[in-house]
């Protein structure tokens, strides 16, 4: 078994896109007729785009030679095309929480009309005559970024904000070198296998500045047929008072972030975040930068952040009742934990997620949502997927007992149980009929100390080695005392990206480990895993 070169037991929230699989000559029949048509007729003539009719690069003479792309799906129906929203109409009908997940290609498009947006949509000139941009990210593909830009946007100035490009086939300033109007900024890592692992836009029109806080590589490849999750906040107004601050101390979270990067190149959007007025943003900022946080940098990052935040605004009356209220997390990447659950999964990080107004004895149930190797293989991309679920074998070897809370990914009524997850998130129910909410958190930090921090010297510093950012929602920013999950409650239904309540792995289910070989069963397009190829 050769072991994945894209992951290693320290870097541990790397979303490396791994490409290794194969066709097998040798498929029985019944197994060939599982695969769609248009795909058994490509595997002996040309190979399959996998991108079909979404591939940028159709117009390439060189890249059609070599593979062939299927038409694009009919609509269901005509009255399906009448229902299709506009960029704009899609944040409306999305408040108050303007929190979407990215379109998936290869579904029902009416999945994709309400609290569902795609990159271009984001980018879409409907919003206003864009001056210029900042894109921060973990992986580039410069080429596909500039193609979701519209045409009258693509001179405007961007800033390109990342960390290491070791995984690339060519430097990011290569990829940019074009271009004399996109400037790159290089994040200082200083801790040993710490990635740059936010993703992050900031996009200045003559009439705002908004920004955007989401879990997807800018490549191609995230934005087709996976689950992710983006949050857009409005577009904040230029004032003359630098203290027009949102009740959440969104502006104030964002520039201690944006300062930590100590970057010249950054300096414009500190002085341009200040600018503006965030006073209608309502979620908080929890963020995660490299370094070890001591005295009062403690709380500012990572799960201390978090735990911080929710016992500041959390504000629950009765909050008892909530004491072993359900926990759950749902990630695409897992880290080092250590050899038992005490060791910081169960005891420091699950500290943070439980907490309340006062702290609490209780140990509620902590349930983990990651996708099994049925989830990766049955998904729309098929083994494919599994190359964005970066689980080593050495990390699985070692911490075996992180199986018993493990829950499939099923999220049948956003149908995107086949859309695999490269989405981040954290939440806490009221109870566990999972019909309300106490929290709900979108991120880039996967399950991992790298990402959150763990803490050092008897509980007196944070240490944390990567860049990560998320939104954190409270009911009580929303004018609500719990979130509903519920179409039947008179407040708006928070827009959940997953089925609850989870299920949890049967004995026959394992967890996806990208470094595996799976050859026992096609995927949805006939192909095996092999990480040796």
């Amino acid at each position: 078994m050769a072991t994945n070169k894209r992951t290693s037991s320290s870097s541990i929230n790397d979303d490396s896109e791994t490409k290794k699989f194969k066709i097998d000559d040798n498929l029985s029949t019944t197994s060939k007729e599982s695969i769609p048509a248009f795909i058994n007729e490509n595997i002996t003539n040309k190979k399959l785009c996998e991108y079909g009719a979404a591939c940028y690069r159709q117009k390439n003479p060189i890249h059609t030679a070599e593979y062939d792309h299927p038409p694009a799906r009919e609509k269901s129906s005509t009255n399906e095309s009448n229902k299709r929203l506009t960029p704009i109409e899609k944040i409306q009908q999305s408040e108050p929480y303007r929190f979407f997940l990215s379109t998936v290609y290869g579904i029902l498009d009416t999945y994709n009309q309400i609290n569902a947006i795609s990159l271009k949509e984001i980018l879409s000139p409907e919003h206003g005559q864009l001056v210029r941009s900042a894109q921060f990210n973990y992986m580039f593909d410069i080429e596909f970024l500039r193609e979701q830009y519209p045409p009258e946007f693509r001179l405007k100035p961007l800033l390109i904000v990342h960390g290491d490009s070791r995984h690339d086939n060519h430097t990011i300033k290569a990829q940019c070198s074009p271009y004399p109007q996109i400037e790159v900024c290089a994040a200082r890592l200083d801790i040993p296998y710490g990635t740059h692992h936010t993703k992050m836009m900031f996009l200045l029109y003559e009439t705002g500045l908004r920004i955007v806080i989401h879990t997807a590589n800018l490549i191609q490849q995230d934005w087709k047929q996976k689950s992710q999750g983006i949050w857009i906040s409005p577009i904040c107004p230029k004032t003359n008072d630098n203290t027009n601050e949102s009740k959440t101390n969104f502006k104030k979270d964002l520039i201690e972030y944006i300062e930590r990067y100590r970057a010249k190149q950054l300096q414009f959007w500190q002085k341009t975040i200040n600018e503006h007025d965030f006073s209608s943003i309502n979620v908080h900022l929890i963020s995660s930068t490299p370094g070890r946080h001591t005295g009062g940098d403690m709380n500012k990052f990572g799960h201390l952040k978090l735990r911080q935040t929710l016992k500041t605004y959390l504000g629950l009356e009765n909050e008892a009742q909530y004491n072993s209220a359900p926990i759950i997390g749902q990630f695409s990447s897992i880290g080092s934990l250590g050899p038992n659950a005490n060791n910081w999964l169960s005891k420091e990080f699950l500290t943070s997620l439980k907490q309340l107004h006062s702290s609490s004895l209780d140990s509620p149930e902590l349930k983990l949502i990651y996708p099994t190797v049925d989830n990766v293989r049955t998904s729309l991309e098929g083994y494919m997927a599994g190359g964005s679920l970066p689980y080593n074998v050495q990390n699985a070897m070692k911490q075996g007992w992180l199986v018993n809370y493990f829950h499939k990914w099923k999220a049948d009524h956003r149908q995107r149980s086949r859309a695999s997850p490269h989405i981040k998130t954290y939440l806490r129910a009221t109870n566990d009929e999972y019909k309300e909410l106490l929290w709900f958190l979108v991120t880039s930090a996967n399950l991992s100390k790298a990402a959150w921090g763990v803490l050092e010297k008897n509980n007196t510093q944070l240490m944390i080695r990567s860049y990560e950012i998320g939104v954190l929602f409270i009911p009580k920013q929303f004018s609500q005392t719990t979130f509903s999950v519920s179409d039947s409650s008179s407040s708006p239904s928070f827009p959940i990206p997953y089925d609850l309540p989870p299920v949890k792995y049967q004995s026959s289910d394992k967890p996806w480990v990208v470094d595996v070989a799976y050859k026992n069963q096609p995927d949805s397009h006939g192909n095996m895993w092999d990480p040796s190829d």
